[in-house]
């Protein structure tokens, strides 16, 4: 089974207050920690909500549009599932992938961080054209994905206050 990270890099950003994705923790960007925390539990990683992937159906559908972008973008390159994290989620546990499996599977503690069956595309599409509830949860429910308990607890980064408490440690 080939799996596609995807990093959901398109939100607003509008607690933190700019692009969260650029601010800059221990001298590197979040997007760059990101991508290096995703990289070793997949075949191959891709940013989502920025010029690589875009968000589906369109920006502004939250982090279940990225998710939707990445998955289209993972079925048209041939990957069988599709492990998403958020762009400020900079450190992952060691055996996340491991924990995932078998996919659908979410963390309980950041239902963003998830293994995504491509198969799951027509649930996520209905959810979002039917646009009445866009949580993640939502459509972890409709597909029956399980929600897996971990002692790791991801870093939430909404503010400056958050990423100046992270960095350094």
């Amino acid at each position: 089974m080939r799996v596609l990270g995807a990093v959901l890099a398109g939100g607003r950003s509008s607690r933190f207050g700019s692009d969260k994705a650029l601010a800059m923790l221990d001298g590197r960007s979040l997007l760059y920690h990101a991508l290096t925390a995703l990289r070793p539990h997949c075949d191959a990683v891709a940013v989502v909500g920025r010029d690589e992937v875009a968000d589906w159906p369109r920006r502004d559908m939250g982090p279940l549009g990225g998710i939707a972008g990445a998955l289209i973008h993972a079925a048209d390159q041939g990957f069988d599932r599709v492990l998403t994290a958020p762009v400020d989620c900079v450190r992952l546990p060691g055996d996340l992938r491991a924990l995932l499996e078998p996919a659908p599977a979410f963390l309980d503690t950041q239902p963003v961080i998830g293994l995504w069956p491509i198969a799951s595309i027509d649930d996520l599409r209905a959810i979002l054209e039917d646009g009445h509830d866009l949580a993640v949860r939502a459509y972890a429910r409709r597909i029956g994905a399980r929600a897996v308990s971990s002692g790791f607890v991801p870093p939430n980064i909404n503010s400056t206050a958050d990423l100046d408490r992270l960095a350094g440690s």
